[in-house]
């Protein structure tokens, strides 16, 4: 059977550390980093004796990410216990929400493999507590434990089995993140641990029931989600070809060998024994308390998008590109009111800025200059100081060494030749270097213009005024 005659299925489950200061249940720190086992107290050791309360920013971030996520939010929410031994789980229980959490039946919209916009549904998103860290001794054979990120807040998006394609994973992904960003609720730098996903995934034949699902943990980038799905859905419908059957267990993916490998059969809510937690009380929210909330929600990215296509006339596929990162859109907004040209800005931004990204592997919150410095580069192209092409070793410089980026075009002698004298002198002698050109310009060749004035810009370094060039030329050659 071809595999067009299968359909895969997908749902995620995404983990995103909030950025409150303090835990959940404690008033550790939740700075990333640290020397092992520093941002930990009994509270958090579970040490005997110790009670736990809730954070209240906790509920209020996870209220902002239902609302912004077109959630139902529960006025009456529980926290209960998710029980399992891991060593790095001290408690030996994970206390997390099952059958009355914060937010239910939300949805997020995307478009799907054919451009068309979809709603991928949301189940729940739920407040939970994050476990500790083995850091593995490669060395020694043995595991140690750090602490610091046991009691991390956490809200955990589980969407429906909605997805039918890497693609759309990865927009789903994409655009919950952007959404999270956004309203402030967390930082979301995957690189960090903050925004990862255990991806569930299946296969069946189309017009079947769904088939076995199995699930991927902890995974934090987008590349390898894509690559995991792809890998997956493959995999099992061979199994499948070749009269196997799928098993539902948990996998762990390495990038390195592109392939999955079994870690544990997978667990049912039953597995976890779920009770109420005796330490806590329950949650109960007011109409005016989810209202005042909403009320103070910032601007989402869709809102941005329309507004950058009715007021600066971005196109919509520019601004759906800009607004699909709060970093990228801020930036947009800042450089804007500096350079005072909402379609420059966007254009270096989703050009040359974009180009760079790309090749350094980096995201957009890894800008290391602000929007003020690329403002300013922009402006100095606007009032003839430099040429676009020296702008675009001045935005290098600025991904190299943030600076201001006059400053830059000095100590560089990056600053544009505007005296006519001098770009006079450069046009003669590229003239009377290339009288095949010429001649080919007089005889109709157009593109010969391009040739001289591209002679005339490497003779200066990309330092000659563009404009000025081309006037020059055209009123020699056509003496």
């Amino acid at each position: 059977m071809a595999r067009s005659d299968y359909e895969v299925v997908i749902g995620l489950e995404v983990h995103a550390e909030l950025s409150t200061k303090t835990k959940i249940f404690c008033s550790c720190p939740t700075d990333f980093g640290g020397a092992p086992n520093t941002h930990c107290c009994p509270i958090c050791m579970a040490m005997p004796g110790t009670l736990p309360v809730l954070n209240e920013r906790v509920v209020e971030y996870a209220v902002k990410a239902g609302l912004a996520t077109n959630c139902e939010i529960s006025r009456n929410s529980k926290n209960d216990r998710k029980n399992y031994f891991y060593p790095d789980l001290p408690k030996a229980y994970q206390i997390s929400q099952y059958d009355r959490p914060l937010c239910e039946h939300g949805y997020v919209e995307i478009e799907d493999d054919e451009g068309n916009l979809k709603k991928v549904r949301l189940l729940r998103i739920h407040i939970e507590e994050d476990a500790g860290k083995l850091n593995h001794d490669e060395y020694g054979g043995g595991s140690l434990v750090d602490l610091n990120r046991a009691g991390v807040p956490l809200i955990e998006s589980v969407s429906e089995p909605d997805l039918r394609s890497a693609g759309e994973a990865e927009r789903y992904l994409r655009k919950l993140k952007s959404i999270f960003e956004y309203i402030e609720v967390s930082d979301c730098k995957m690189q960090e641990g903050s925004l990862r996903a255990d991806v569930n995934v299946s296969v069946h034949k189309k017009g079947e029931p769904f088939g076995t699902r199995t699930e991927m943990k902890n995974m934090n980038s987008f590349r390898s989600i894509v690559r995991a799905i792809e890998y997956e859905s493959n995999r099992q419908i061979d199994v499948i070809e070749e009269g196997g059957t799928i098993e539902q267990e948990s996998l762990r993916w390495d990038d390195v060998s592109g392939r999955t490998f079994p870690m544990r059969s997978k667990e049912d809510a039953e597995d976890y024994r779920y009770f109420p937690d005796p330490d806590l009380v329950a949650i109960r929210l007011s109409d005016e308390y989810i209202q005042d909330i909403k009320d103070h929600l910032p601007e989402l990215p869709e809102s941005r998008k329309e507004r950058y296509i009715s007021e600066y006339g971005l196109t919509e596929k520019d601004a759906n590109l800009i607004t699909s990162s709060k970093h990228l859109s801020d930036l947009f907004e800042g450089t804007k009111e500096v350079s005072g040209s909402a379609k420059l800005s966007a254009n270096w931004i989703l050009s040359d800025v974009s180009k760079i990204l790309n090749e350094k592997e980096m995201e957009p919150d890894q800008i290391p200059f602000t929007a003020e410095q690329l403002g300013k580069m922009i402006k100095l192209i606007e009032n003839g100081t430099i040429s676009s092409a020296i702008a675009k070793k001045v935005l290098v410089e600025l991904f190299e060494n943030p600076a201001d980026p006059e400053e830059i075009t000095k100590a560089k002698g990056w600053i544009q030749i505007s005296d006519e004298g001098a770009i006079k002198d450069v046009v003669m002698q590229v003239l009377e270097a290339n009288p095949q050109s010429v001649a080919d310009f007089k005889a109709g060749k157009d593109k010969a213009l391009g040739f001289l004035v591209g002679q005339a810009m490497k003779a200066t370094r990309g330092q000659a005024n563009p404009q000025m060039l081309n006037k020059m030329f055209l009123d020699e050659l056509n003496k």
